[in-house]
Formats: structure tokens, sequence, C-alpha cells
């Protein structure tokens, strides 16, 4: 199974592109969301892809990002949602915009989407809103794991535990979600030695 791609870009349609690898032309369909970061024609672009076989085919689905294709993955695991309704939807709707409609229950915007009605729209909030807070879920586990650790590695090089857990937690909010612990550690002892 195909799951990435990375080449030159020969050529791009509204809905789909070929990438050369290596002499070999691959057509991939795409939402218009990753159509729109996607270089021009000669430019070398990677493609997170989900390959779909069936008796008569082999298609490819590229997306510009693990996030989009995630919440494509999603979609299409919705009965009466296949990968050509699932491109028209992320087409028709950011990925943040669709993951907050859906978190909130906002079947109004999700049918604004063309071709999705709103028996459909309120079955991809149903079904997807239990996913998406066990995602959410997933990553605030996370963040709490490393926060501790870093309370942990802090205490143990003698700070007090109030000012600790202050500089901890003023270092997290500032930074990015994915930033490494080494950052997150240094930039804590800086807010330490401020204080």
């Amino acid at each position: 199974m195909i799951a990435y791609l990375k080449g030159i870009l020969i050529e791009k349609t509204t809905n789909q592109v070929i990438i050369d690898v290596g002499g070999v032309g691959y057509c991939v369909q795409i939402p218009l969301s990753t159509l729109l970061k996607l270089g021009h024609i000669n430019d070398r672009v990677e493609l997170r892809i989900f390959t779909q076989m069936s008796d008569r085919s082999l298609s490819l689905f590229g997306f510009g990002s693990e996030q989009e294709k995630d919440l494509f993955l999603k979609l299409i695991s919705i009965s009466g949602i296949g990968p050509k309704i699932g491109l028209n939807i992320l087409s028709g709707i950011e990925v943040s915009d669709l993951e907050e409609a859906i978190r909130n229950s906002d079947v109004a915007r999700i049918s604004l989407v063309p071709g999705i009605g709103k028996k459909t729209a309120m079955r991809i909030a149903l079904e997807l809103q239990e996913k998406l807070e066990k995602k959410g879920e997933a990553l605030d586990v996370h963040s709490l794991r490393e926060k501790e650790d870093l309370i942990s590695a802090l205490l143990n090089l003698g700070f007090k535990r109030g000012e600790t857990e202050k500089a901890v937690s003023e270092t997290i909010k500032a930074k990015e979600p994915d930033t490494n612990f080494e950052t997150l550690l240094r930039d804590s002892l800086k807010r330490l030695a401020r204080i």
C-alpha cells in the first residue's frame, strides 16, 4: 500500500495532480485545501496518501498534512460517505473549522458544504464527535505527563514546588504543543532563574 509520495509535480487540476516519482507518474486525487498549499508545476512536493483498492481499480488520495488525512479517514469510516464525498467535504471546509463544528454539533455549519445535506451533516457530527474527543483526551494526557516530568526534573535540581509548577505552566502555555522536552526544560529553568 502506498502511504507517502515525494516527487515532482508535473500536472495539476482542481481535484487531482500527477506526481513524477523516479520516472513513474502517480495520479492522486486531492481536496481543494491540499491543492492550494501545493507549489507550481515542476516543484518538488510531498503528499500523505490513502490507497483505495477495489476489484477494478487502485485509487490514490493525497493530503498536505497528517491531520487532513486523519480526518479524511474518519469521514470515510461513516456509512454512506466514500472517498469522493470525503474529498468534497475537505474541499468545502477547513480541517480546523470542521473539527470545531463537529465538537460543537454545529450541523448548520457542516451542511453548508456543497452536496452535504442536513441528515449527512448530523451523522458526521454524531459519529465523529466521540472520536475527536478521544483524540483531545490523548493529547491532554500526553501534555499532563510531560508537565509532571518537567516538574519532577526541576524538583530534583532543588527548586521549590510552587515556583516550579508556575514556571512550567507558563512555559507550556508559551510554547507550541510539539515543543520537545529539552526546550521546555531549558525555558522553565530560565523562568526560575528570574524568580
